[in-house]
């Protein structure tokens, strides 16, 4: 059994058992649960059900591991001939679920 969900703009294929790392998610603790609802699509051995847009009645249950900084993204820009020389770096937020259990 696996689904695609909806978070944080993104989509996410996912598994029971099955970790992942989410855009950050507000006022979540670690080692609480948490239901994500948007189902887009549940797939369950031959039974394939598609969302108009999410999938009625369906959720995803999940247990928050960590909320930590992803890794550094370095941007450099360059003008040729000029000595122009620019570095940037970026760290996004995101948390760490664990899936334990999709509902139907």
């Amino acid at each position: 059994m696996y689904a695609i969900i909806k978070t944080g703009g993104k989509q996410y294929m996912i598994e029971e058992g099955a970790s992942l790392a989410v855009e950050k998610l507000d006022e979540v603790e670690v080692g609480q649960e948490v239901v994500l609802s948007e189902v887009l699509l549940l797939v369950d051995g031959d039974n394939t059900t598609i969302g108009k847009p999410v999938v009625e009645g369906a959720s995803v249950v999940a247990k928050v591991i960590a909320q930590k900084r992803a890794p550094k993204v370095l941007v450099f820009k360059r003008k040729p001939k000029k000595g122009y020389k620019k570095m940037q770096g970026h760290r996004q937020y995101v948390t760490e679920l664990k899936i334990t259990k999709i509902n139907a």
